[in-house]
């Protein structure tokens, strides 16, 4: 772990926000390619995407309750057991997600059709899935590693990684794509191609960087070691949080589901407004994901006051650079959706998505770093309930409410995810505000200390 004087938000925040900037431009980059193949491919990836994400989850489980338990055991100085943690969130990431390569690369067609996808849009999507599902072991190594060694302090290793995995991913993409150079010209499939190509230098890469990223080397033949009592303890903070995040990701994939409903108009625009709409939140989650590492490992450390504290700095930061984002990129949507689609109807679409978007993005912040604060003391159970009851009970139920049963359309949609943003965040600050994980913490100290004296 870097030294303590170098766990200042900021010093942790500004490597996470330019790695997430030039990913955000990279993949505009790499969108606005596909784009000019046909709006069909750009709802293909919008859609298939969603579901990589959601599988990500299964294997990320194991990684964030690391991620968490690491930050926690170098800040109270337990180097040894935060290195076991690390290695055992790698070696179960990698083989669960191997299994679920070959299921997407096997069953692509049917993944297709469960996702609802329109029979016109079956063949391009049957072939990005079983090549970018296939290489999900990739996908799965490159967010283990890059989440262990995050929360060793080191944030801008993995920065350098995934801008190099990006240039590369937009390389290959335009080489593939266009058929430039001399290569056959594989429109969607070379998408795909350069995605995983891509993904898999960034692996090796990232694993390179792991080997060295605790005081005492990781040697080949730590990959045996297995500590069931650390792996419960990885387990018991991150199942809840796998179950929280999977369940926010099908919950999107069923939205999605209602978007295509509407047809395939609603649909690209959609999958443009995922792009446009990561500008207004990349900085906010680069503070907040920073402010997760910094509580974690002030909470390892006994220092609750300055944990506590933490948290309204980033939220408060986080407001300030989220609030002005959407608003400028409101200003500037209509001119940016004409980049990537001649569509008139799609646009207007897209700008009225975008005016919603103002109200809907402070939320996903006030969400974003409480929830992330709640982490990092481990409470992970209470983020679970009320993220199942709001997301599913609200977020789906409304958006099918207003979106399909009234007939509101996209905007119905989006009325349903802001009335969720909101119900959770109001939630889970007031959980913060009352202290329950620190205030028990210091109880579990305090007893441990009597028990010892009494001995």
């Amino acid at each position: 772990m870097q030294s303590e004087k170098k766990l200042t938000l900021w010093a942790l925040a500004w490597p996470i926000f330019i790695e997430m900037f030039l990913q955000f431009l990279l993949g505009t980059a790499d969108t606005l390619m596909v784009s000019h193949i046909s709006d069909d491919a750009v709802a293909v990836v919008g859609i298939s995407n969603q579901l990589f994400q959601a599988a990500t989850i299964l294997f990320m489980t194991v990684a964030a309750g690391a991620g968490v338990l690491i930050a926690q055991n170098l800040g109270a100085g337990k180097r040894e057991e935060a290195r076991i943690a690390a290695i055992i969130a790698v070696k179960v990431s990698l083989y669960i997600s191997a299994g679920l390569s070959v299921l997407l690369f096997v069953f692509a067609e049917f993944v297709a059709k469960l996702l609802q996808i329109p029979d016109p849009l079956l063949p391009l999507a049957q072939s990005y899935i079983s090549i970018v599902g296939g290489g999900t072991i990739f996908t799965a190594a490159m967010a283990a590693l890059g989440s262990v060694i995050r929360n060793t302090g080191n944030t801008r290793g993995p920065m350098f990684i995934a801008i190099g995995m990006n240039v590369v991913h937009v390389l290959l993409g335009y080489v593939f794509i266009y058929g430039a150079f001399g290569f056959p010209q594989l429109g969607l499939t070379g998408a795909a191609v350069s995605t995983l190509v891509s993904r898999l230098a960034a692996s090796i890469v990232l694993l390179r960087l792991f080997l060295y990223a605790f005081e005492r080397k990781v040697e080949w033949r730590d990959f045996q070691l297995f500590d069931r009592s650390l792996f419960k303890d990885i387990l018991r903070l991150g199942w809840p949080m796998g179950v929280n995040s999977a369940s926010w990701f099908v919950t999107q994939l069923v939205i999605f589901s209602f978007v295509a409903m509407l047809g395939a108009k609603e649909l690209a625009a959609r999958t443009y407004m995922n792009t446009m709409e990561s500008f207004c939140f990349l900085l906010g989650y680069s503070v907040a994901m920073a402010a997760q590492i910094q509580i974690a490992y002030l909470f390892g450390a006994g220092d609750n006051k300055e944990a506590y504290r933490s948290a309204f700095r980033a939220l408060g930061l986080g407001l300030l650079i989220v609030i002005p984002g959407t608003l400028l990129l409101y200003a500037a949507g209509g001119n940016v959706l004409h980049l990537f689609t001649a569509d008139a109807e799609i646009v207007a679409l897209g700008v009225s998505l975008l005016a919603v978007n103002i109200i809907l993005q402070p939320g996903k912040m006030l969400n974003m770093a409480i929830n992330g604060a709640l982490t990092a003391v481990g409470d992970t159970r209470f983020i679970m309930i009320n993220g199942l009851l709001s997301m599913w009970l609200i977020a789906t139920g409304l958006s099918y409410l207003f979106g399909i049963r009234l007939e509101w359309g996209l905007i119905g949609i989006y009325i349903g995810m802001i009335i969720d943003e909101y119900t959770r965040g109001v939630i889970v600050l007031i959980r913060w505000i009352k202290r329950a994980q620190l205030t028990r913490r210091k109880r579990v100290a305090s007893e441990s200390s009597d028990m010892s004296a009494s001995q």
